[in-house]
């Protein structure tokens, strides 16, 4: 992945950027930098979501949004995936297998063999959580976990992650990281987090990203 130039501005002003960015393919890749709209807005055009306003970006070889979108995955950010909390885990996983697959197929309600086979990669050593339990009674690990195992049904080349601080547990937190980098085994992960990662997590960069422009 690499950036070069990149921004975005909205009705108020500059969003981020101008800003360099290079992430070698392959493992989990930290930016450390402030929450708000700009890192929102960053973790977007990264997976594809947005385009940048000025500036240039290659993913893989692909250099416009529709053809970044087409492999990426981005979760963790709550005005695009998240999960209604009164609902229970097979009507999310019910509801993600409907929509991703053909408009001909009808998918029954999902049962145990489609939540081992979407959340078990993610999950890992973590108990899944049972079909019938509601979004609202999962630990937020649980629902960080459900909604990364959401959005990488198809395992694209890229996933992007929303957030780390959000599990508010420092054990959970680790789970959550170790999770990611066993995913950075066969996918390139992005992430982001307001003070970084322990040296020993297993990432393989962090980069400090300054939103307001630069590297």
């Amino acid at each position: 992945m690499v950036a070069r130039g990149i921004s975005q501005r909205g009705p108020w002003g500059p969003v981020y950027g101008p800003l360099d960015l290079d992430i070698v393919a392959g493992g989990v890749t930290v930016l450390v930098c402030p929450p708000g709209s700009g890192r929102t807005a960053l973790l977007m055009t990264l997976a594809g979501r947005m385009k940048t306003r000025t500036g240039t970006l290659t993913v893989f070889g692909r250099d416009t949004a529709r053809s970044i979108f087409a492999v990426a995955a981005l979760t963790g950010i709550d005005e695009l995936d998240e999960v209604a909390e009164s609902v229970t885990v097979a009507d999310v996983l019910t509801e993600q297998l409907r929509w991703d697959a053909p408009w001909y197929r009808r998918v029954q309600q999902a049962g145990q063999a489609d939540l081992e086979r979407v959340c078990g990669p993610v999950f890992g050593s973590v108990p899944l959580p049972a079909l019938g339990d509601y979004v609202e009674e999962l630990s937020e690990l649980d629902r960080r976990l459900l909604r990364v195992s959401l959005a990488d049904l198809r395992r694209p080349p890229l996933l992007v992650v929303g957030d780390l601080d959000r599990v508010p547990s420092n054990a959970h937190r680790t789970l959550l990281l170790s999770r990611l980098v066993e995913l950075g085994r066969d996918q390139t992960v992005v992430t982001v987090s307001v003070n970084g990662v322990p040296d020993d997590s297993g990432v393989r960069a962090q980069l400090a990203v300054d939103l307001k422009g630069g590297r």
